[in-house]
């Protein structure tokens, strides 16, 4: 797709400097464009690309003052940086706006597909299924039998939603992620086996949630999982039976949640980071990465670091002390010898 620097600038409200007709077909970092290649100049410190860039176009902030003659036709905005991010949002839109029923694939009868949906190659949607509009469902992907998917929803090549599980509107999945697999739930028997607990809930995704690659969501043991409006997941992350994630809450790659936890709103978890069960996170509590949180948080806004957990700031003195253990380790038995040394003296007088 192409489009000339003229409805680039009307897009953004911007005013060209150089030729509004130069056509360019796609987006690059200023110092990596070739001709053809839009790109933007935020940050001062990069100024220098500007004057041998090969871009085409250029979007750059109105107070830009230039120190030399550059070869790309300029767009100037308020704000560059706002300005480039409106555009990246619009090609991505472009770049995945499928329609259509593609075969083979597989739509039981009694499932509701919704307007202006896509459906790839080889996906599987179930008995019962209720599906919104303008719904995107991508090659191989899995849809259980009664699934819920509201407007807008966008489930990435691969993704495998169960049987029973309810997603919101606006939800985009990533490819490789299980919504609504079993919680982890055994009962253990006298002679050390384990009989399995039937998992008979759901997971319940809110509004505008997202949820990366490879993520796995159990479904509750009876009740639901619940991922609240506007969380975020990244990838490799693993929330387990029962867990409730509140509503804008990011959490970072390869955190593991155990069951029946509770995290509040606006909290943010770093990558890596460890929670045991049955225990509640309050609002906008913020854990370091490779943390490990092993109680109840009942402060909210509270900074955490370290495993088992302790207050950000005390973590931090008790990190200064840690890399210094050896030289105070050195010193403790200088003093222990020296003390020795002193009692065999007084022992002998």
């Amino acid at each position: 797709m192409q489009f000339t620097a003229q409805e680039i600038s009307l897009m953004l409200n911007g005013t060209i400097e150089g030729d509004p007709q130069v056509a360019i077909s796609r987006l690059a970092k200023i110092e990596e464009a070739t001709d053809g290649a839009l790109s933007f100049l935020a940050n001062p410190k990069y100024e220098q690309h500007l004057y041998n860039t090969q871009a085409s176009v250029v979007i750059v902030n109105n107070s830009l003052v230039l120190n030399e003659a550059v070869k790309p036709t300029l767009i100037r905005v308020e704000n560059a940086y706002s300005a480039f991010s409106v555009l990246l949002e619009k090609y991505n839109t472009l770049k995945l706006n499928k329609s259509g029923i593609e075969q083979p694939c597989f739509i039981h009868e009694t499932a509701h597909v919704g307007a202006n949906a896509y459906v790839g190659a080889f996906a599987y949607i179930g008995a019962g299924v209720k599906m919104g509009s303008n719904c995107k469902i991508y090659p191989n992907t899995y849809i259980g039998d009664n699934v819920t998917l509201g407007d807008n929803v966008t489930l990435f090549a691969g993704v495998k939603v169960y049987f029973d599980c309810v997603l919101g509107n606006n939800v985009t999945v990533h490819s490789g992620a299980v919504v609504g697999s079993d919680g982890f739930g055994f009962a253990p028997n006298a002679d050390g086996s384990y009989n399995k607990i039937a998992q008979i809930g759901n997971v319940i995704l809110e509004d505008d949630v997202e949820v990366g690659s490879n993520t796995t969501i159990d479904r509750a043991t009876m009740g639901s999982t619940i991922v609240r409006k506007g969380a975020k997941l990244d990838n490799l992350i693993q929330i387990a039976h029962n867990v409730e994630i509140g509503a804008n809450t990011v959490i970072a790659a390869q955190t593991g949640i155990s069951g029946s936890t509770k995290v509040g709103e606006q909290a943010t978890i770093g990558g890596q980071v460890g929670i045991v069960g049955h225990i509640s996170l309050a609002k906008g509590t913020q854990v370091q990465a490779q943390s490990g949180v092993n109680h109840t948080i009942t402060e909210e806004g509270k900074k955490w670091w370290g495993s088992p957990i302790q207050p950000y700031h005390q973590f931090l003195r008790s990190y200064v002390v840690f890399t210094h253990l050896p030289a105070l380790k050195k010193r403790i038995e200088e003093l222990e010898k020296t003390i020795a040394e002193l009692r065999d003296k007084q022992h002998v007088s």
